[in-house]
């Protein structure tokens, strides 16, 4: 079946970045046991890595690159935080680690992520570009599944594993 928006994709992937030694290394994968479900067009995806599948059918492999700034940006050095150490003050709480990952919300509820990567006399310093800013990003894959949503997936804007069942 061909991808087409409203639709479950099940895939497998390797995802390869370059290394600081400027060779590819693999930096994650999704298998045939846990494949990557998702409800294609619902906007769950970077929109580049979907347009790349678009044109696919079920048992059809692919392999593209993403620039960096067609999938989590460039590098900004701005994008850094001084967090004041009472934050993480208090009863039972510690100072994070350096490497890190903090949860962290700005003043709209706006959920996101920061790695700490250091601590200052006053203030841990914070990260707060994706992980994968600034990286080229390549993928190799294989479609695995295609089928329509159910009108639940379609409700919750989400797929719910590839065989549309909520899995627990």
């Amino acid at each position: 079946m061909k991808i087409e928006s409203q639709h479950v994709v099940s895939l497998t992937y390797d995802l390869y970045v370059n290394q600081e030694d400027g060779q590819e290394g693999l930096v994650e994968s999704a298998t045939q046991e846990q494949p990557l479900t998702f409800l294609y067009g619902a906007g769950q995806m970077l929109p580049r890595f979907e347009e790349n599948l678009s044109t696919l059918s079920t048992g059809d492999s692919f392999d593209f690159k993403l620039s960096a700034e067609d999938a989590y940006g460039e590098y900004n050095d701005e994008a850094v935080a001084n967090l004041p150490k009472e934050m993480f003050e208090g009863e039972g709480a510690e100072l994070p680690e350096v490497g890190s990952i903090l949860p962290l919300q700005d003043n709209q509820g706006n959920r996101f992520q920061g790695q700490v990567v250091s601590i200052a006399e006053d203030s841990v310093i914070v990260d707060l570009n994706h992980p994968m800013a600034g990286q080229e990003l390549h993928f190799k894959g294989e479609i695995i599944n295609v089928r329509p949503a159910n009108p639940e997936e379609l409700a919750h804007g989400h797929a719910h594993g590839p065989d549309g069942h909520h899995q627990h």
